[in-house]
């Protein structure tokens, strides 16, 4: 693979991930991709979609099982040098300072100790934490410690800068002190780095900050649709030329595939088997949602942009809530908006045991693993069946966690449709009522 000017390079990329109990599970399918010199590339999708294992294998952290990741022309085969990773959960040795945890990259490259130490103190002060060189990571707040990681990763002079979701596990506003401040060090051309990718759940972060959008589908991950950016800097998210970017980008995320409006069919019913991942959304928020949308102001329609910020939801909560509403029948997507369907609506307008027979009716009707279980339950002799049945069934298609949750999901599901019961410290499902 030439050096064409692309830093990073990667062609039909697989993960597989395989252990000894349970067959190889696919996380990356084919994925091409490239980052040119000057831009910032952010990477979008529900969670599980295969995006922190996609930078990892782009960082030569994991191993593609089939394809070829190439930095600047050359095959990464392991952690490249010019090429630095900032981790959404600070990452930081508790015994060392600020200062040690800066150095602890360039001392494992073998830097003498003179020339890492004055490249650390510039780092961190250009990071902002001038004056905290010997605190320990226990005396700083999350923007602070994670300040520290990205003086850790600039302190390299990374050609390449990889983000996973540096900015989830802090507050509204340190984020946006943070990605601001990032920003700038951008733009100002006052850090080496020549390109960005930057894993996000936020979608006006994403908008604000890239020249691309990258959004991947799941099950496996895969690359489902690439949108430009090309806004000048700096950017108004409220201007109308941001908001229809963000309105497509919701669109996409908040479709699911085969269950776009006017299509005949819905392939989606045919995709979503018993081992289907199923979001793993709670009753009450999918219930409260549903009657959101269902009153005024919204009478039925919302704007799913303005739902997220009336409603104080973040982007990775509606992602799995609008996926459930739709899976269910409850709920339709397109353009950047959301309606509840005729059996939404009734939904909202019942009492609650006609509810709760609408959500038994839709359950079993659009969830092949709720139907399923139910049939089990429903032909076994004592109208009971041991979880560690359904888990073993689930785990020919997921993995051992992603079954416990998705079973765990189902049985919140199916306890609020009364479709079955569950005993927690037997692990047994059952029929409250056989007859």
């Amino acid at each position: 693979m030439p050096d064409d000017g692309r830093l990073i390079c990667a062609e039909k990329v697989c993960k597989t991930y395989q252990t000894a109990e349970t067959p190889g599970r696919l996380v990356l399918d084919h994925v091409d991709f490239s980052l040119h010199e000057g831009e910032i590339v952010a990477i979008l999708g529900k969670s599980g979609s295969g995006k922190s294992t996609f930078l990892r294998v782009l960082a030569g952290l994991t191993p593609p099982t089939e394809g070829r990741v190439a930095y600047r022309g050359h095959t990464v085969e392991g952690p490249a040098h010019g090429i630095a990773m900032v981790f959404q959960t600070f990452a930081l040795f508790p015994w060392l300072t600020v200062l040690g945890n800066v150095e602890l990259g360039l001392e494992a490259q073998g830097v003498p100790r003179a020339e890492r130490r004055q490249r650390a103190l510039k780092a961190i002060d250009l990071i902002g934490l001038d004056g905290f060189e010997s605190a320990y990571p226990k005396e700083l707040s999350g923007g602070m410690r994670q300040r520290v990681g990205f003086a850790r990763a600039l302190v390299v002079n990374p050609d390449v800068l990889l983000l996973d979701e540096p900015f989830s596990a802090l507050d509204v506003l340190t984020a946006e002190t943070l990605r601001g401040d990032m920003l700038d060090l951008w733009l100002e051309r006052r850090v080496p780095t020549k390109g960005i990718i930057l894993v996000s759940h936020n979608i006006e972060e994403a908008v604000e900050v890239a020249d691309r959008i990258i959004i991947f589908g799941s099950d496996p991950g895969h690359i489902r649709a690439e949108i430009p950016v090309s806004l000048p800097r700096p950017r108004d998210v409220t201007s109308p030329r941001v908001q229809q970017i963000v309105d497509e980008v919701y669109a996409i995320l908040t479709t699911v595939p085969g269950r776009e409006p006017g299509r005949r069919g819905l392939r989606g019913v045919e995709t979503v088997g018993v081992g289907y991942r199923l979001p793993a959304a709670s009753i009450q928020q999918l219930v409260g949602l549903l009657d959101a949308i269902s009153a005024p102001p919204y009478s039925g329609r919302a704007d799913l942009p303005h739902l997220v910020e009336s409603e104080h939801i973040e982007d990775e909560a509606l992602f799995v809530l609008v996926e459930a509403l739709q899976l269910l029948g409850f709920a339709q997507v397109a353009g950047g908006d959301i309606w509840a369907t005729p059996v939404g609506r009734a939904f909202a307008e019942a009492d609650l045991q006609t509810r709760k027979q609408i959500f038994a009716d839709q359950l079993r009707r659009s969830i092949p693993l709720a139907a399923h279980i139910r049939k089990v339950l429903d032909e076994r002799p004592g109208h009971s069946a041991p979880e560690a049945r359904f888990l073993a069934e689930l785990e020919d298609h997921l993995s051992e966690e992603e079954a416990h949750e998705v079973l765990e999901t189902m049985i919140n599901w199916g306890r609020y449709a009364e479709l079955f019961a569950y005993d927690y410290d037997r692990g047994v499902l059952s029929l409250e009522n056989p007859t």
